[in-house]
């Protein structure tokens, strides 16, 4: 498989960029979740909603959380989210992928594995990682485990438009 990059660009994301990360956000979940929520709640996504979300989360960024966008030629392809674990069982001083989504149309492309070759990049040397993917998500959970993250046995349940979903907890060890 032949990776076209050229011109793709991964920086760190502003909240002028909240309604551009909304979008690939909203998208993503359309795509990638049809088959794991209603199609009614994944319709429903609002964009404008989703902006005003990533404006709070992108003002409050700093150096504990961070946001990156992959974009080309003015166009997101999508976004990386991480900092300190939100989990009450984390070591201190672990980190957690909050978020990754891209465009449909990036998938395969080599976006992603970009994006996380950055946010791992900008972890400090020696930090374990957590995120957590929705069980049923095989293509996220492949991508992952190609990225050194595996299953630690810890799950959670969460409700996602009215469905209950269980997320399984992945682990990167610190190396």
């Amino acid at each position: 498989m032949t990776v076209d990059l050229d011109g793709v660009t991964i920086r760190t994301a502003g909240p002028a960029d909240a309604s551009r990360i909304a979008q690939v956000h909203v998208t993503s979940w359309q795509s990638a979740y049809a088959d794991l929520l209603p199609a009614e709640y994944l319709a429903g996504l609002d964009p404008t909603e989703r902006a005003r979300r990533w404006e709070s989360v992108l003002a409050a960024a700093g150096d504990a959380a961070r946001v990156l966008l992959a974009e080309q030629e003015g166009r997101t392809l999508g976004f990386a989210s991480f900092g300190p674990s939100s989990d009450e069982d984390a070591e201190p001083g672990t980190h957690e992928l909050y978020a990754m989504y891209l465009e449909p149309a990036a998938w395969g492309r080599g976006v992603a594995r970009e994006l996380m070759r950055t946010v791992l990049g900008a972890i400090p040397a020696g930090t374990p990682m957590t995120l957590w993917v929705l069980e049923g998500n095989e293509r996220a959970q492949h991508f992952y485990r190609r990225h050194g993250f595996h299953v630690d046995g810890v799950e959670r349940i969460d409700e996602i438009g009215g469905v209950p979903l269980t997320e399984l907890r992945f682990r990167r060890a610190a190396s």
